[in-house]
């Protein structure tokens, strides 16, 4: 049970690195179209005051809390973003971290979680109603965010090849 445990935390944390990555390339495309938040400001959320102006993890978040009775405040709506874009990363890691098998190479194992991480994205919120459904996006869009998740994906699998490397998988 430990060694699973311990397979987990290291998947976790490999897609904590995983979402980092894919945060400095979608930080760096906000800031060539223009943008002028730092990073921490922008990785943090610091400017959303509302849940009508919170990106998808925010409205995630808010819908959770409301399945299980809790109206979170406007107040809440940056914290909820971070808390659920940064567990919902270490939840893909974990993930990784179970399904991968010995002798995959790490660069195809994360490439797998990235894209399946992309697929899940459209279709858990487009059924939520938060997303379109994926068919209306332009072409541009859906290969922006895919390559943004196939770079945490791939970040996902190299940091846990590291990670197990060292941890011993």
């Amino acid at each position: 049970m430990a060694d699973l445990i311990a397979r987990i935390a290291r998947g976790a944390l490999a897609g904590t690195i995983g979402t980092l990555a894919m945060d400095v390339l979608w930080w760096s495309r906000y800031r060539r179209s223009g943008g002028e938040d730092s990073f921490t400001d922008w990785e943090f959320a610091t400017s959303t005051t509302s849940f009508d102006e919170a990106s998808a993890p925010g409205q995630v978040g808010k819908r959770i809390a409301g399945l299980v009775g809790i109206d979170l405040p406007d107040a809440a709506a940056s914290p909820t973003t971070n808390a659920v874009h940064w567990l919902t990363g270490a939840g893909y890691g974990a993930a990784h971290a179970l399904l991968h098998q010995d002798g995959d190479h790490p660069l195809l194992r994360g490439a797998a979680t990235g894209a399946g991480a992309f697929t899940n994205s459209y279709a858990a919120m487009g059924a939520m109603g938060i997303y379109q459904p994926i068919w209306e996006y332009d072409a541009g869009t859906l290969a922006k965010d895919l390559s943004a998740h196939l770079l945490f994906g791939i970040a996902t699998g190299l940091a846990h090849a590291a990670l197990t490397t060292s941890g011993g998988d």
